[in-house]
């Protein structure tokens, strides 16, 4: 392997590594308040949120787990990318949010739709192993 190569390796294992922590470390933040987690979920619409919202920051928990590990990568990053695009729109839904709370949801969007470039990328490296 070369020293290019090696570097490059080494900086996409790195980002790989932040991502799926940052994917992690975020959904662990739902743990702590599920009530919370649950009754926003309920807001938004979500059927069966005291079910589907403990379920799916349990599964972005452990894709962004299995992202930084790189363990079953197809898998975690397929769970993580199908979380981003359902959520990110469902969600966080800045456009159609009142006045108050706009700003937050449109935060929350950006970082979700950065969050879903970078998983695709890894998504994709994991198709091509």
């Amino acid at each position: 392997m070369s020293d290019e190569t090696e570097h490059q390796s080494s900086v996409s294992t790195i980002g790989r590594v932040l991502l799926g922590l940052g994917l992690a470390l975020q959904a662990s933040e739902d743990f702590r308040d599920m009530e919370d987690t649950i009754e926003y979920a309920d807001s938004a619409g979500v059927p069966m949120p005291d079910i589907l919202a403990p379920m799916a920051s349990g599964m972005m928990l452990v894709a962004g787990f299995g992202i930084a590990l790189w363990r079953l990568p197809r898998v975690s990053t397929g769970a993580a990318a199908a979380f981003l695009a359902v959520v990110t729109t469902t969600m966080h839904d800045f456009w159609n949010a009142d006045e108050d709370s706009a700003s937050g949801e449109r935060l929350a969007f950006f970082g979700n739709m950065a969050m879903f470039g970078g998983v695709l990328v890894f998504l994709r490296k994991a198709y091509n192993r």
